[in-house]
């Protein structure tokens, strides 16, 4: 009697039950971002993340996902992925300034918040649009997912012209000027009182404050320094200043001795103006700080290099930057953000 047959092929030897892994991407194949993240055994998000060099991702991991995008032919389609969200990844950063020969943008203020703000949002994949207001709203500015405003302008009018763009916005500027839009600033109050602080305990009593309050920041820093004098009965003098300028400064100081020669303290609104003013006293012949003592503000390097060296209150550009940008992201996803006051300090020097 012949055996009887098996019903089935006996399986060979250390073969699996489970079902077989997809086959990798063939090159020219067009994979997909979840194509990559099977080869490289990471999740899409993490592919995803890579390839716009976020550093939520280390840079091994990072480069070898771009390595294995290479090798199957991935293009990261950046419209694509913009055209899903309905954003353009870019955020306008609007100054509100006219440059000069005497006040240029490569001083610490623009350059230093533009260098916080494009930090943080080109390491999270935006992109920073620099303009100004003297041609309006452009076509590119208004197609930005958010604005970034730098400068209030004199009475918030930059601020209620960029407002009418209809776009996300955060301001650099005083903190309680505007409560209905997001606002990052320094101290301003605290700085003005530090440098009243300063005079009081050198024994100054015939001080001056140089300034615009027409300019929100200008007035906070004017009600810090006239608030702290006001408990020692001192008021200080306030005469009109055109602009930010070495010039200003210098011939509204020029101006003012006319009227009151008796002045012994000085407190600027900006380092260029403190500079100026010092030019106009030593032109009369008055010496700093024997006669006159000044103090700056914005901590500018041509300040501290000046001679004699300004004391200013500082405050930090590049932190501010970056928080505008955190801020302006937030917005955009639909974050709540609030306004925010950075603290500020007084560097003494030979002034």
């Amino acid at each position: 009697m012949s055996p009887r047959p098996s019903k089935s092929s006996p399986r060979p030897r250390g073969a699996s039950r489970a079902k077989a892994a997809p086959a990798p991407p063939v090159a020219g194949d067009n994979p997909t971002m979840a194509d990559l993240a099977k080869v490289a055994g990471v999740s899409a998000i993490t592919v995803s993340r890579a390839l716009r060099e976020s550093p939520l991702v280390n840079a091994e991991t990072r480069e070898r996902i771009r390595e294995i995008a290479r090798q199957y032919g991935y293009s990261f389609n950046v419209s694509a992925r913009n055209l899903r969200l309905r954003r353009s990844m870019t955020v306008a950063v609007v100054v509100e300034m006219k440059p000069t020969l005497e006040r240029q943008m490569s001083g610490p203020y623009p350059l230093d918040l533009l260098g916080g703000i494009t930090q943080e949002l080109t390491t999270t994949g935006y992109s920073v649009l620099l303009t100004s207001l003297q041609g309006g709203a452009l076509p590119n500015v208004q197609a930005a997912d958010g604005v970034i405003l730098l400068g209030q302008g004199a009475n918030e009018d930059a601020m209620h012209e960029v407002q009418r763009w209809g776009r996300p916005m955060v301001v650099w500027g005083a903190v309680s000027r505007h409560e209905s839009q997001v606002v990052v600033g320094s101290d301003n109050r605290r700085g003005g009182a530090l440098a009243a602080e300063r005079f009081i305990a050198l024994g100054r009593s015939r001080p001056v404050f140089l300034g615009d309050p027409a300019h929100g920041e200008f007035a906070e820093r004017l009600e810090g320094f006239t608030g702290t004098l006001g408990k020692y009965g001192i008021v200080p003098l306030t005469p009109s200043v055109a602009s930010f300028t070495v010039n200003a400064g210098a011939e509204a100081v020029h101006a003012l001795l006319e009227k009151h020669p008796q002045i012994d303290a000085l407190f600027a609104a900006s380092d260029l103006l403190a500079i100026g003013a010092i030019r106009a006293l030593i032109e009369r012949g008055r010496r700093v700080p024997e006669d006159v003592s000044v103090i700056g503000y914005d901590d500018t390097p041509l300040g501290a290099t000046y001679v004699p060296p300004l004391s200013s209150v500082h405050q930090n550009f590049v932190d501010a930057g970056v928080l505008l940008a955190r801020k302006i992201r937030g917005l955009i996803d639909g974050d709540p953000a609030s306004s925010e006051t950075l603290p500020t300090h007084l560097v003494v020097r030979a002034t």
